[in-house]
Formats: C-alpha cells, structure tokens, sequence
C-alpha cells in the first residue's frame, strides 16, 4: 500500500526530529546545544556574515539570533568585530573554532549511525530527491 503524502511529510518530520535529539545528546560533553552549534558552523562557513545572515541561515529570527549570540560571546565562543560603515560581524575565537570542529566530529560520527541503515547509494538517491524538493 502506497504511503499517503501526509503519511510522508510526518515521517520526514519524525526522522528530522530523531536527528535533533540524537544530534542535542551527542553534543552535551563539550557543553554546547546544537542551535549553538549550527551558529558556529555556519559562523566558521560564512565568514563576515552579518547577524541577520546568520539568523537566515539558522532558521531564527533577527532578535532570536542576536540573544543567541549574546550568549555565544559571553562563552568566549564568538566575538563581535567592526566590519564595513557601523557594521558589526561576528567572528569565531579559537574557542569557538574548538567547539565547532569537537562537534563536527561529534555530529559526524552520529550521522554515519543515523544513516547507517541506508547504502551509500540509497543516501545519494535520497539526498537527490530531497534536494529536488528544495528547488523554488
């Protein structure tokens, strides 16, 4: 029996939401959630973002991301330095480059789990498939 599209879209949120709670567990030895861990990352691939890029980038809103950051300077994990005109851009420390690539490694190892019932082919098909949904 084929799998209605409602019956699809519940278990690509189920798998998502699994994703997140493994991904949240795996990265509480190096005292960081992975909302904190997506700013550095995208932090560290994005260098000279601008607050609200970063907010794009991470699913938030401009004031959600900007008391985020707060918190990630206070850590010593980012610093806000001046960029072009009044602009001010967040940067990592090395700190913050740290924790990033601890949990780099961290989420890296619980992916290969996640998806470890799937082939590489199958996880190339799927990854392509999913990508087509993400086309405007």
């Amino acid at each position: 029996m084929a799998m209605s599209l409602s019956e699809l879209g519940l278990t690509i949120k189920r798998v998502q939401a699994r994703q997140h709670r493994t991904a949240t567990e795996a990265l509480k030895p190096i005292d960081v959630t992975l909302v904190q861990w997506d700013a550095l990352r995208h932090l560290h691939a994005n260098p000279g973002a601008s607050l609200h890029d970063l907010a794009v980038l991470t699913f938030q809103t401009d004031q959600a991301f900007g008391t985020l950051a707060a918190r990630l300077e206070a850590r010593g994990l980012i610093r806000r330095v001046t960029g072009a005109g009044r602009a001010i851009r967040p940067e990592l420390t090395p700190e913050g480059e740290r924790v990033r690539a601890a949990g780099q490694k961290i989420l890296d190892g619980m992916l290969r789990q996640h998806f470890a019932p799937l082939g590489e082919n199958e996880r190339e098909v799927l990854g392509g498939m999913l990508q087509r949904l993400l086309v405007d």
